[in-house]
């Protein structure tokens, strides 16, 4: 009989057993930290991400993500080495933010769409921030600089875009998914005919499927909101309980070798946690330092993305055979090359901020649902559009130089 390990376990048990007992010495601080993370869950995730999860479900079963699949196909094999249908989970993805291109690769891997290798491919550089979370509550609210968001978004969307084309490498030894097979007539003509058979094999019919896309939308939510409260009152407890000082320590540390100040080490410890948190953090360091430190570091937190959505991420992918290991490497050089990119563009980005604010229609407070979806719907709507014509100059890019090296090559 083999030996077994129980190491894990017994590691696992203590962390648990040691956040209880913190909760039990602390319990004010951890039901304040429990109120923010359902005050962030209500107020910013659930109008940003219910409608856009409903939308993907509804759109899966009318074969519209079909449609896009084989229209993006000849695109996403050469560039990203993943099946066109990735091209609309990249969109959806930048649109809608995390977790919505885990939860619909998550589908496509149920629907032999894609296999193990390009799940992963695909998980690991659509994982990102939305754009309103991006303007609206870290360049706005937390930075009080509406010109930042031009700076953050072109780090943390083109440090996606890098991602894809690092991953494009992993699992080179892996079979690829089969291509559709090619049929007499232009594409649109074949994508709308995948289109059509894939509405018939799902067969569910309008008020099942919305209902069903809903219940299931709703279930991902909850799970999604306990995991921020979940990560928001371990921290709080952690930190009361001075648990997290070595973690400075290691922390300020790193800092200090990379030549960035020290004092931002607390934003870095909470968005290793939470996202919305670190952000925070960030954007009310002191006034003394450096902004172009303040802003690296919150777009390394913003595409680092929290263990928050890490775990949302695990739970999504818990009934595949996607690794996490993948994520996880693909998170962390992620924040590495966001946090290069704003310190290598910060200076000349400079003659384009401007103290106006971004345009944007008017956040009232006392309603935040129905102001967030005013928010989400036209600028998604542009990061969406945007995706696909970053994908076709990819492709054209892409085909130019591999025809510049055909010639070359015949040359020789």
């Amino acid at each position: 009989m083999p030996k077994q390990n129980f190491t894990p376990a017994l590691l696992i048990s203590f962390v648990i057993i040691a956040i209880i007992v913190c909760l039990v010495l602390f319990p004010h601080d951890g039901f304040q930290a429990a109120l923010r993370g359902v005050s962030i869950w209500w107020d910013v995730l659930f109008p940003a991400l219910f409608p856009f999860f409903v939308i993907s479900e509804i759109m899966l079963g009318f074969g519209i993500v079909h449609f896009f699949g084989t229209l993006l196909d000849p695109m996403m094999r050469p560039v990203f080495r993943i099946p066109g249908i990735g091209g609309f989970v990249m969109a959806m993805g930048f649109a809608a933010g995390y977790p919505v291109g885990a939860k619909l690769t998550a589908q496509l891997w149920e629907q032999k769409l894609v296999n193990r290798e390009e799940g992963e491919r695909l998980v690991a550089f659509t994982t990102s921030s939305d754009p309103i979370f991006l303007i609206g509550a870290v360049s706005i609210g937390f930075f009080h600089d509406a010109s930042l968001a031009f700076i953050l978004a072109i780090a943390h969307y083109g440090g996606s875009f890098i991602i894809g084309l690092v991953m494009r490498f992993h699992g080179r030894k892996a079979l690829p998914t089969p291509q559709p097979l090619k049929e007499r007539g232009p594409v649109w003509k074949q994508a709308f005919e995948t289109m059509h058979n894939a509405r018939i094999q799902d067969g569910r019919p309008l008020g099942t499927l919305l209902s069903q896309s809903i219940v299931q939308s709703l279930r991902l939510m909850f799970v999604v909101g306990g995991l921020v409260v979940f990560f928001s009152v371990v921290l709080e407890v952690l930190t009361s309980a001075q648990v997290m000082n070595v973690f400075y320590m290691l922390i300020t540390t790193l800092l200090t070798i990379t030549g960035l100040p020290h004092e931002l080490s607390q934003a870095i410890m909470n968005g290793l946690f939470e996202v919305t948190l670190g952000a925070k953090a960030a954007g009310g360091a002191p006034a003394e330092i450096a902004l172009s430190s303040k802003v690296a570091i919150g777009a390394f937190i913003l595409s680092w993305a929290g263990m928050s959505v890490h775990a949302q991420i695990v739970s999504l992918l818990s009934h595949t055979n996607m690794r996490y290991l993948p994520f996880l490497f693909a998170r962390l050089l992620h924040g590495i090359l966001s946090a290069a990119i704003v310190l290598l563009i910060w200076e000349p980005m400079q003659r384009f901020r401007s103290p106006q604010a971004v345009f944007l229609p008017y956040y009232e407070a006392n309603s935040p649902l129905l102001s967030y979806l005013k928010l989400i719907f036209p600028i998604s709507a542009m990061v969406f559009v945007g995706a696909f014509a970053v994908i076709m100059s990819l492709f054209f890019a892409y085909s130019l130089l591999r025809l510049v090296y055909e010639k070359v090559g015949g040359t020789r």
